[in-house]
């Protein structure tokens, strides 16, 4: 499938790519001993990106498929079966780089790096992240000067996934005043790799935990880049950030989908033929329940996908989406690394291992719960936002008022005792947590429920999942818990004096 693929009917060719994927994986390559070593083999990504896959984020009028987000999705879908890293590598092409240049950037600079990406198989990504200013974007010190027609970027950033790897980068910057300070709004310039005077260099590599097969690390920039290669900003550099981070978390469904299923098939299989004391695992009634909230989890994500191919295309303004985007991305990677949990503890020792399906992945899929902003973060935005409508409405009862709220308002009546809770405006952030974890799993629920004739087993399945959860968050938020570390905790502590 080497021609270009605008014109190929797209249910064919994600089965060829499908197909493709499982050959290089399981068989020309060994894909369990990939998770042991950094990188992918170089030849490994040059047959994988023969099928074009990134071609679905680039316009039509360049050579793609028109950047449809269910396409997208599917794409993702697909790469996350088989392999986590290597989804997440199209996801940072796809959500943070192809993207935001098919809406922001200008034309001349469209066409030349899009025929890249579709003829010579480049890769892109986004520096937003600095050692001192993780999720404080706002903070960052990168900073540029404009002269004669140039932009001057100065600044270092670190954890950017293909550090060192990608062709082009979508840089972010703060404008150097002349009081020597900077401005507050932020400003995207994309700069080539393979220009003078735009390399960025990655100066560090860190040994990231899990992902081996993408590189994270240091980078250096003291780059200069025309002026056209400055993304158009419609209001400011601010909401041009959101939009780009908000559209990513939305689409965060897609890998989440792919990684779940496999590792819901896996397990299936396992649990099939493993025998204890002569029956299968499967019989077994706690591991009937462990095989059903991952397909709870399966069934999450299909909703949440389905919401976002219906939110999240570029011919959207997401900016103002947090509640959603915060509830998908969060979600989804709490599922994922549930989902992981169980897989690697149904396949006993056997899972304890790098090499093997399910070791390699509680590890891989750890970092998706803190990178593009941390679970907890976003959990507390979740509840501050909806505590915000509610104080506007007078309304302090929670179920009460998602009843009426327009993402909660289906899903919100078969949690009527779980979500009866009175909140005041003393709520601590732990408290606001597990609030914004409540109200993610009832507007998730309503996702589903939206899935007109999809599997009502499943929608069953995961209605008493979500039940589960609730109650849980319920439980905890009653319990009033307003414990404190100690710093002087040794004292008075050593058991061997008592």
């Amino acid at each position: 499938m080497n021609a270009i693929i605008e014109n190929i009917d797209f249910s064919i060719y994600i089965e060829e790519f499908k197909k493709r994927l499982k050959y290089l994986f399981r068989e020309k390559y060994n894909g369990n001993t990939m998770g042991l070593t950094r990188d992918f083999p170089a030849e490994l990504v040059e047959e994988i990106m023969d099928q074009k896959p990134l071609s679905v984020a680039i316009p039509k009028k360049y050579g793609g498929r028109g950047v449809k987000v269910k396409e997208c999705l599917q794409i993702l879908a697909a790469a996350a079966y088989e392999s986590l890293p290597l989804s997440l590598m199209l996801g940072i092409n796809i959500a943070l780089f192809l993207e935001p240049l098919a809406k922001y950037g200008q034309p001349a600079v469209q066409q030349r790096v899009f025929k890249q990406f579709i003829e010579n198989k480049a890769m892109g990504g986004l520096m937003i992240t600095e050692k001192a200013h993780g999720s404080d974007a706002l903070n960052m010190k990168t900073a540029f000067q404009q002269k004669q027609g140039m932009y001057y970027i100065k600044g270092q950033k670190h954890w950017q996934g293909l550090s060192g790897a990608a062709d082009f980068w979508l840089v972010t910057a703060r404008e150097s005043k002349s009081n020597g300070g900077l401005a507050r709004d932020i400003d995207f310039f994309v700069s080539e790799n393979n220009k003078e005077h735009q390399h960025i260099p990655m100066t560090h590599r860190y040994n990231s935990l899990g992902l081996y097969a993408i590189p994270y690390g240091i980078n250096e920039i003291d780059i200069a880049v025309p002026k056209e290669q400055k993304l158009t900003v419609e209001t400011t550099g601010i909401r041009l950030m959101l939009d780009t981070l908000h559209r990513s978390r939305l689409q965060f469904p897609g890998m989440g989908l792919g990684f779940i299923k496999r590792l819901l098939d896996e397990s299936v299989a396992h649990c099939q033929e493993r025998q204890v004391g002569g029956i299968p695992l499967l019989t077994i009634d706690s591991v009937k329940n462990q095989i059903a909230k991952i397909q709870a989890a399966y069934t999450l994500c299909s909703g949440m996908c389905i919401f976002s191919v219906e939110a999240s295309g570029i011919d959207k303004d997401v900016a103002l989406m947090s509640i959603e985007a915060n509830v998908l991305k969060a979600v989804v990677t709490d599922l994922m690394q549930e989902s992981a949990q169980i897989s690697l503890q149904l396949a006993g020792a056997n899972g304890y291992r790098l090499d093997h399906i399910t070791g390699r992945s509680l590890v891989d899929c750890r970092p998706f719960q803190i990178f593009e902003g941390s679970n907890e973060m976003l959990y507390t935005q979740i509840a501050e936002g909806i505590l915000k409508l509610m104080r506007k409405t007078k309304e302090t009862n929670l179920y009460r008022f998602l009843k009426g709220y327009e993402r909660t308002k289906f899903s919100a009546d078969f949690f009527t005792s779980q979500l009866d809770l009175n909140i005041d405006n003393t709520v601590k952030q732990r408290n606001l947590i597990l609030i914004g974890k409540m109200i993610a799993c009832v507007i998730s629920f309503q996702f589903v429920l939206q899935l007109d004739g999809f599997n009502t087993q499943l929608i069953e399945i995961t209605r008493q999942s979500v039940l589960s959860d609730l109650a849980a968050f319920h439980g905890q938020f009653n319990t009033k818990n307003n414990v404190n570390p100690i710093l002087d905790y040794e004292t008075n502590s050593d058991w061997t004096i008592f």
